[in-house]
């Protein structure tokens, strides 16, 4: 998570820890099984961009061992501060305007750090130019234009106003500068930055408890900006929030698409 200041889901509010314990429960077996098929392993200098919790980084050192080096880097390193000690080194660095934390990587890895990035061309260019010749990238971002829906069976009132306020906060986003279109263009985008054997794939998870935890948690996080912009009324989120805790409501959350590929 790379912004800050104006961005809906801020790494400062007190519900951040609590948002990045749900994402990574979704998502960190799809990440760590990509990185275990790139070959990770002792003595791997890393750099992981735009880190916001701790869990993929301490997942990387312990592959790398201190024969090896973690760069983390974030607009705000403030929850992962923790993490910095041998092999982890933990710097402050703007994607969008900072040069990379050194070169020569072995591998560069992104997890939703480019979505919030407005010339997205650029800053993978910056992570290219950071990795040695045959060293491995993985760029990871969800793509909510793809998948817009909250619950995709949508067959009574309380499935239309999770849908209802999963397109109020679609907006909040698009009002931001978020482009939501964003992990579809990643293969694309790998390719032209010059890297090869690029593939990708998405997860995409349905029904699962993680997604539950972490709709509640980003919705309590928007709430006051969704009142605000006329998109829900308290009694809204309130009835949605227990809708949510009831377990009755099947949940998605956007597709994450991974992508991949090496340097020349």
């Amino acid at each position: 998570m790379m912004r800050t200041d104006g961005y809906l889901l801020d790494n400062r509010q007190t519900e951040a820890a609590e948002h990045f314990s749900a994402f990574a429960a979704l998502f960190d077996p799809t990440t760590f099984r990509h990185l275990e098929a790139l070959g990770v392993g002792s003595g791997w200098r890393c750099w992981e961009v735009g880190a916001g919790g701790t869990s993929v980084v301490s997942w990387l050192a312990k592959k790398v061992g201190r024969a090896g080096h973690v760069v983390a880097t974030g607009a705000d390193t403030s929850r992962i501060v923790a993490a910095a000690r041998p092999p982890v080194e933990v710097r402050v660095h703007d994607l969008g305007v900072d040069e990379p934390p050194g070169e020569g990587f072995d591998l560069v890895h992104a997890r939703l750090a480019l979505v919030h990035v407005a010339d997205r061309a650029r800053a993978l260019r910056s992570m290219v130019q950071a990795l040695r010749p045959g060293g491995r990238i993985l760029v990871e971002d969800a793509d909510p234009a793809l998948q817009p829906l909250l619950c995709p069976d949508e067959h009574g009132p309380e499935q239309q106003l999770a849908n209802r306020l999963r397109h109020g906060f679609r907006g909040l986003l698009a009002d931001r500068g978020t482009e939501l279109p964003c992990g579809r263009v990643l293969p694309r985008l790998l390719r032209e930055a010059g890297l090869t054997r690029v593939q990708a794939d998405a997860y995409f998870p349905v029904a699962s408890p993680a997604c539950a935890a972490l709709e509640s948690v980003t919705i309590r996080q928007i709430r006051d900006q969704l009142v605000t912009a006329g998109l829900a009324t308290d009694q809204d989120i309130d009835r949605h929030l227990a809708n949510v805790a009831s377990g009755a409501l099947d949940l998605t959350t956007p597709p994450m698409i991974s992508a991949w590929g090496r340097k020349r």
